[in-house]
């Protein structure tokens, strides 16, 4: 089973300080910024499109994007429309970086959870069923922190490339497979 990406992470700067009332109520009703309740305004230009975040530093989060490309062209979009309003002088941000892949797969099996948090380690694993029903294995060496259930789905975050989701995902399907699993 290959992984598919659920959501991308992303973030910029741009180098202007915004004054995030003045911002929302100038771009309108896909804006949302309520102080009270959060520092940063949400941006969404559709009801399924990709959220963005955006402080009063010119600091921006994209999240909610199913693709790299996504998370791209929303901050295009977010970039022009700051440029065409005159709140930035040019839709341009070198900052703009893809910060997380969260991606999801199928190990194709059952997993007895508590044998594989001797079997993968002590020390890389965590579970607490009464507080979360997956076994989270951080693996040496790697970025990403995964996620098992015992239905065998397997969440895999923390990944800046899909790559690297993907060795993650491949170094757990040899570990997991030399483990005990029920049938």
């Amino acid at each position: 089973m290959t992984l598919q990406i659920v959501n991308v992470v992303a973030s910029g700067s741009l180098d202007v300080e915004f004054d995030l009332e003045k911002v929302a109520s100038d771009i309108g009703s896909i804006a949302e910024y309520d102080p009270d309740k959060y520092p940063g305004m949400y941006l969404r230009f559709r009801e399924n499109d990709p959220l963005i975040i955006v402080y009063r530093t010119g600091k921006y989060i994209v999240t909610g994007a199913d693709s790299k490309e996504e998370a791209h062209a929303i901050r295009e979009r977010f970039l022009n429309l700051l440029a065409d309003n005159r709140m930035i002088a040019e839709p341009d941000d070198e900052w703009f970086r893809v910060q997380n892949l969260v991606c999801t797969a199928e190990l194709g099996e059952s997993l007895n959870l508590n044998a594989l948090v001797i079997g993968l380690g002590l020390e890389s694993t965590e579970y607490e069923p009464e507080q979360f029903p997956g076994l989270i294995y951080r693996p040496s060496g790697a970025d990403s922190v995964v996620l098992l259930f015992a239905s065998g789905r397997v969440v895999i975050t923390g990944s800046p490339d899909l790559d690297a989701a993907e060795e993650t995902f491949a170094a757990l399907q040899d570990e997991v497979t030399d483990l005990l699993t029920i049938d």
